[in-house]
């Protein structure tokens, strides 16, 4: 049975629909419940409904507090079989219930733990990579804990930073490198090949199917 996701955006959606991609070509062992924006005008909810998906919107701004926010959050994902929790540009932090733990995703365009934590996301984070000076970055998925930018590591990919790079320029390869290896990670999940130990995420053999 494909694994039943639901998937948090604040923006564009352009994560979501790499993950439609990857599902409607049998890439990706999995159906996607309900998309969650917080933000009203958000074009992720477009493209959502587009693909005959479920939308709703939580956005931080209607509830008076952190705890009521996520409180309702989580009311809405639980009205729908999930699965797994995939953030895909989500910008507000969120609490991780007892029964959700190791079952929210999310990817950075970095390699944490460098180029992490609140504020650095999207062109901010490039920003940074450029300033600094160094000569690789990349990207991060990782299972989320109730830190910016935390959680035990799934995959990451490595991406080299170029002398006459923009943050536009760079953007472009991280972002290429993070539509190969969120659907992968998200995949591994979905064929039950990821166990966590302590702060580590070990990646189980593929189980070999016998043929007759």
């Amino acid at each position: 049975m494909p694994i039943r996701l639901a998937i948090l955006l604040s923006g564009s959606g352009t994560t979501l629909q790499n993950l439609i991609d990857h599902i409607n070509d049998g890439k990706l062992d999995a159906t996607i419940s309900i998309v969650i924006s917080s933000k009203p005008n958000a074009y992720g909810l477009i493209r959502a409904q587009q693909n005959k998906i479920p939308t709703a919107i939580v956005s931080p701004k209607n509830y008076p507090d952190f705890k009521t926010f996520n409180e309702a959050l989580w009311k809405t994902i639980r009205q729908y079989p999930v699965d797994l929790v995939v953030l895909a540009g989500f910008l507000s932090l969120i609490e991780v219930p007892p029964d959700f733990t190791n079952r929210i995703m999310n990817i950075h365009p970095a390699l944490i733990p460098a180029f992490c934590g609140k504020g650095m996301y999207g062109h901010h984070v490039h920003e940074a990579v450029i300033k600094s000076g160094v000569k690789i970055t990349g990207c991060t998925v990782h299972f989320v804990d109730e830190q910016y930018d935390h959680g035990p590591i799934i995959l990451q990919e490595a991406v080299p930073v170029f002398e006459d790079d923009t943050p536009e320029t760079l953007a472009e390869r991280v972002q290429a490198k993070e539509r190969e290896i969120y659907p992968k990670a998200i995949q591994l999940f979905a064929e039950g090949r990821l166990k966590v130990e302590g702060n580590k995420v070990k990646i189980l053999p593929a189980v070999r199917k016998e043929t007759f």
